[in-house]
């Protein structure tokens, strides 16, 4: 039974059209405490990063902000970017005070911050399909 199981696996898998799929776990670290809730969004439109308002095909996550790893599961292989926020009061939006971050935010692959939310080029990473990827994003806070 478990020998079909697999067979089929491997057939579906190379049918055309077919993709294979990959797994990313991002770990969260540096938060300042486990109030509101975590926004995460997973991209490959440099476009609509960070923030992937106009994105259809973006993958975002919310969760308790006392969850430090989030997995996102059968993605296509491929460039992609995350953005991460600590929204503190639950309100779901980064809070700014003359356009400064009230709450925390983070971005695979930390770049490094200047003015404004760094480049899609920046924060971009290639997943694998068939393995485990992993992030770690450092949440950063300026107030």
């Amino acid at each position: 039974m478990a020998r079909r199981a697999g067979a089929a696996l491997i057939l579906v898998s190379l049918l055309p059209g077919a993709s294979p799929v990959g797994r990313l776990d991002v770990e969260i670290g540096k938060l300042r405490s486990e109030k509101g809730m975590l926004r995460l969004c997973l991209t490959a439109d440099p476009d609509n990063f960070p923030g992937c308002l106009d994105d259809k095909h973006a993958v975002t996550r919310s969760v308790a902000a006392s969850e430090r790893s989030v997995r996102f599961d059968g993605l296509s292989g491929g460039r992609y970017a995350l953005s991460v926020i600590h929204d503190e009061n639950g309100n779901a939006k980064l809070d700014t005070f003359a356009g400064i971050p009230r709450e925390g935010f983070g971005f695979s692959r930390n770049p490094a911050i200047r003015f404004g939310p760094p480049r899609f080029s920046s924060a971009q990473f290639e997943l694998a399909t068939g393995t485990r990827n992993e992030q770690d994003v450092r949440i950063r806070y300026m107030f």
